[in-house]
């Protein structure tokens, strides 16, 4: 039996009473943190609860070697990751694989950045269209994508929220901050051949530690927050469309946004 588990968002106390079950019970526990983390938490304090060693791999051992799975056909075994652990799509790959060789598996769901940053956000779930992702450039292959900031735009003109999550490189101790992204965003927006949509005095909302005691959800124009010290990671950003009345009081009464955006509504 295969079981693939989330850890949820920050810390071992996210994780369910059912994913607690899991890991009690099976024989092996792996797990993988480069495609999330928990930053509120250790091994220990998760292996304190699930009362076994917990094996972690590198994203070669989990994308080209998958023991788990070869073991999975003999023996209960589990990875556990942070977040939900079928956003990746690496770990859907993993139940293609078990159902092709036969091996029984269970996803036992976590909370997802997908669904708890747009709440905190106070921003209406139905109204945010494609999520995106800013990557760390990669000057020396001269690797500076423009696709974030055109896949926000194209949310704008069709009146939907963007949900902007920020590069991980876990294996580097990188991660990227609201300000590293809005700067990312207005470089690309200065190097366009055209009056891009998204500018310094566009609204946004950076968030920071989501699932933890000092979570942070701080919004302004982009101008202001460039320099706002939003404490350490994990860090998103949302950039809100055409806001109603009841998401815009929300954003100057809970988020510290200017009054003056309820005089657009």
């Amino acid at each position: 039996m295969f079981y693939l588990v989330g850890l949820g968002l920050f810390d071992e106390k996210d994780i369910s009473l059912k994913g607690v079950e899991a890991l009690q019970k099976v024989d092996k526990v792996y797990a993988e943190f480069f495609t999330s983390r928990l930053f509120g938490s250790n091994f220990e304090a998760i292996e304190s609860i699930i009362g076994k060693e917990i094996i972690v791999l590198d994203r070669t051992q989990v994308e080209e070697e998958s023991i788990f799975l070869k073991e999975a056909k003999e023996m209960d075994v589990a990875l556990i990751t942070g977040g939900d652990p079928l956003i990746a799509t690496t770990h859907s790959d993993f139940l293609v694989e078990c159902a092709r060789d036969g091996i029984e598996f269970e996803v036992i769901h976590g909370s997802s950045i997908l669904s708890s940053a747009p709440a905190i956000s106070g921003l209406q779930a139905y109204k945010f269209g494609k999520v995106t992702t800013i990557p760390f450039p990669d000057l020396e292959y001269n690797y500076f994508p423009k696709s974030p900031y055109m896949a926000i735009e194209e949310n704008l003109k069709m009146d939907m929220h963007t949900l902007v999550l920020l590069d991980i490189q876990a294996h580097k101790d990188k991660y990227m901050t609201v300000n590293e992204g809005l700067e990312n965003l207005m470089t690309i927006k200065e190097n366009l051949d055209y009056e891009g949509m998204i500018n310094e005095d566009t609204l946004a909302i950076g968030i920071a530690r989501v699932g933890s005691k000092d979570n942070l959800v701080h919004a302004g124009y982009i101008k202001d927050l460039i320099d706002f010290d939003f404490g350490g990671p994990l860090h998103c950003i949302v950039i809100p469309s055409k806001l109603h009345i009841v998401e815009a009081e929300y954003l100057v009464e809970v988020a510290g946004a200017p009054k003056e955006i309820l005089d657009d509504i």
